[in-house]
């Protein structure tokens, strides 16, 4: 119980904290939208930089604060404020006779206050009453002082009661003011040490935390600690909705004034129904709200962050309805709003006209869309692969990935057809369809993949050619997609030089031909080149058939399943099939039982020693001693080793006819010493990802 009170305190303060960031960002967002006017001379441009500057750094500042100074110091600024309301009130409460006339037009209509006698003067006083009391709390003075300054905020309303003159009133409303202000300014100035001290211990963690851990993970930590994202999606959430308010209200306004209030029907009808939006008038206060969502450089962050919250929650609800648990796939709420801010500075989107700025935004979030669909193509993906490579009999385990997979598939046409019906062809439309194509061209090849490991599966005998038809598969794939990087760059190219360029467009053309068409040719040959060389030292090594595959009696050593057809021999004399050796030989180029090299050169094959299966070396006279032999043919003796090891090659020699016989298995080795044996290379990682039977593209 205790645990769950505090993780709620916790989250109140985090809601607070958050809350109380968000007015610095109205701040900058209203200072950088502002306009001077620039006939105003030299000293009014400076004055107004100035300003601009001063206001920019101090709400920088307390947005950067840590939560205990950032609460301590809106604990002072509601305390002013409070102050220069009650000031404020007692001198437009004297300043005129009729003070409910001026109230009720302030009010803009509403009754609030009695209108005149005892009961309004009750009013106020309660109002001056609560504004002293949080006044006091919030500057935690003294009871002495609190009560002075109550009772200097309380004098006004007593000249008022007693009917002074009104220049009487206005003076004693005046005094009143000043004497709170001194006390405000006193307060204030007795906690610049702890406001300097707070300054330089911000200061010098910030500079520890640079010189210990580099400017990345300082910055990183400040984004964390300010909740960064939660503040700036708090603050487009806030600015549309108060815009959506004044828009509607002005709406309802106007139809008033008209005498329209059924929405532009020529009957009158209820009341009711003139709180009611036309379609046209919504998709107009729509198309406002979402054109002054993107105005300026913060809009743009902070409908990034609202996107950002719907992409990964998104991606969470795919995971869990496929049933993947990796935590790389939970990266959408990440990689969505950094795509979405990059098309829009390199469009230049919160600096175009209204109408140009709807019409482009609506084409980068096509853009997005397509963009979020691949990556959603990147979770399935491994999920389907796996599932049919390990031979899940169960279709409810089957159903959610194919059913995504499906839309996967059907939205970027359904999309495609929409577009190109609405639109004419340009750069544009031409990079979206080519987007949905090569999504389209995944989703067939992940599906075909799938396809053939779930006939596989179903198949009772080894398919040999498997991983030939899925290497063709997916580099079929690759050279699709790759041929699709290359027009997409060409597109790109035309767009910077015939439509639009920018310097954001070439780094993202230089990111694009680096990622996408070099490292993509590079690994793509790289894969073919690791193929070929794996079956040219299959094809070098002896194949073992008919009687001699028979008397053998044993499995290979890498799948365990017996031998059907033929074996291939290593030159240290360990037999496996010809499919799971050439997969071993995509990752290292040693023996899986004992870690010598493979594929040696003829020469120094004939010098090479071959370890039977017990373990011993023996180094044969010519080239066919590394041949297969049937069982009983007759071996000469085997030359003594160079290191001594008489009784280890003697062995060897009274029992070379019965290598072939004796179990494939017998030599093992554990993990620690996998990679220290005959100084075997690590694997590496480029030659685990050329595996097709893995889960990755």
């Amino acid at each position: 119980m205790a645990s769950a009170q505090a993780r709620v305190g916790q989250q109140a303060l985090a809601v607070l904290d958050v809350a109380l960031r968000v007015p610095c960002i109205f701040i900058i967002d209203a200072i950088f939208n502002s306009y001077y006017d620039a006939g105003s001379g030299w000293a009014g441009a400076g004055g107004a930089v100035l300003l601009r500057g001063a206001g920019v750094l101090v709400s920088g500042v307390v947005l950067l604060l840590s939560q205990k100074a950032l609460f301590k110091f809106y604990t002072l600024f509601f305390a002013v404020v409070l102050g220069a309301a009650a000031a404020l009130i007692n001198y437009h409460a004297t300043s005129h006779i009729d003070f409910y006339s001026a109230y009720y037009k302030a009010a803009l209509g509403f009754r609030l206050l009695p209108r005149n006698g005892p009961t309004l003067w009750l009013g106020m006083a309660t109002v001056q009453l609560v504004f002293g009391v949080g006044y006091v709390f919030l500057l935690n003075l003294q009871s002495v002082f609190a009560a002075l300054v109550v009772l200097d905020i309380m004098i006004p309303l007593w000249g008022l009661m007693i009917e002074l003159p009104a220049d009487v009133r206005q003076l004693v409303a005046v005094f009143s003011g000043v004497a709170l202000a001194l006390n405000t300014a006193v307060c204030l100035a007795a906690r610049l040490k702890w406001f300097y001290y707070s300054c330089r211990y911000v200061y010098l963690l910030v500079r520890h935390m640079y010189r210990i851990y580099g400017l990345q993970l300082l910055l990183e930590d400040t984004w964390k600690r300010i909740r960064f994202p939660d503040v700036l999606r708090v603050f487009w959430l806030t600015r549309v909705t108060a815009q959506a308010l004044i828009l509607v209200y002005v709406v309802r306004a106007v139809r008033r004034e008209s005498g329209d209030a059924t929405g532009g029907a020529s009957d009158g009808g209820s009341d009711s129904q003139g709180y009611m939006l036309s379609w046209d008038v919504f998709w107009d206060l729509t198309s406002n709200l979402i054109i002054s969502g993107c105005d300026s450089t913060l809009t743009v962050l902070g409908m990034s962050a609202v996107i950002s919250s719907v992409a990964h929650y998104l991606g969470l609800s795919i995971l869990a309805f496929i049933g993947s648990t990796e935590e790389e796939d939970k990266r959408l709420g990440f990689v969505a709003p950094v795509l979405f801010f990059i098309l829009a500075l390199q469009t230049g989107l919160s600096g175009l006209d209204p109408e140009e700025r709807l019409v482009r935004l609506s084409r980068n979030m096509c853009l997005l869309l397509t963009a979020i669909l691949h990556f959603i193509h990147g979770m399935t993906d491994p999920v389907l692969m796996s599932l049919s490579a390990s031979h899940v009999p169960s279709f409810r385990r089957h159903f959610p990935v194919l059913l995504v997979s499906l839309a996967l598939f059907t939205l970027p046409v359904v999309l495609s057809y929409a577009l190109w019906h609405h639109y004419a062809l340009n750069t544009w439309l031409f990079a979206v369809t080519a987007f949905c194509v090569e999504l389209c061209l995944k989703v067939v090849v992940s599906l075909t993949v799938y396809g053939l490991f779930m006939v596989d599966g179903f198949s009772n005998v080894l398919w040999e050619k498997l991983d030939d038809y899925v290497y063709y598969v997916r580099s079929t794939g690759n050279i699709v997609e790759f041929l699709f990087g290359v027009i997409m760059f060409g597109n790109g190219a035309y767009t910077m030089m015939f439509e639009s360029g920018s310097k954001i467009r070439a780094c993202m053309m230089c990111l694009h031909a680096y990622f996408n068409i070099y490292l993509q040719a590079k690994n793509g040959w790289k894969t073919f080149i690791n193929r070929r060389t794996a079956v040219k030292k299959i094809n070098s090594l002896p194949e073992m058939r008919g009687d001699q595959l028979r008397d053998i009696e044993d499995v290979c050593a890498i799948c365990y399943q017996e031998f059907a057809t033929s074996a291939r021999i290593t030159p240290c004399h360990h037999y496996f099939h010809a499919l799971c050796l050439r997969k071993w030989l995509y990752i290292q180029d040693t023996c899986p039982m004992c870690h010598q090299r493979v594929y040696v050169e003829e020469e120094s094959r004939d010098r090479a020693a071959f370890s039977n299966n017990n373990g011993a070396y023996a180094a044969p006279q010519d080239a066919a001693a590394a041949a297969p032999l049937a069982p009983g043919d007759n071996q000469p003796p085997a030359e003594p080793p160079a290191e001594g090891a008489e009784a280890a090659a003697g062995g060897a020699a009274a029992e070379l006819d019965d290598e072939l016989l004796e179990d494939n298995d017998s030599i093992e080795y554990d993990e620690d010493e996998w990679g220290t044996l005959n100084g075997s290379t690590p694997i590496e990682e480029d030659y685990i990802n050329d595996d097709t039977d893995s889960t990755e593209d």
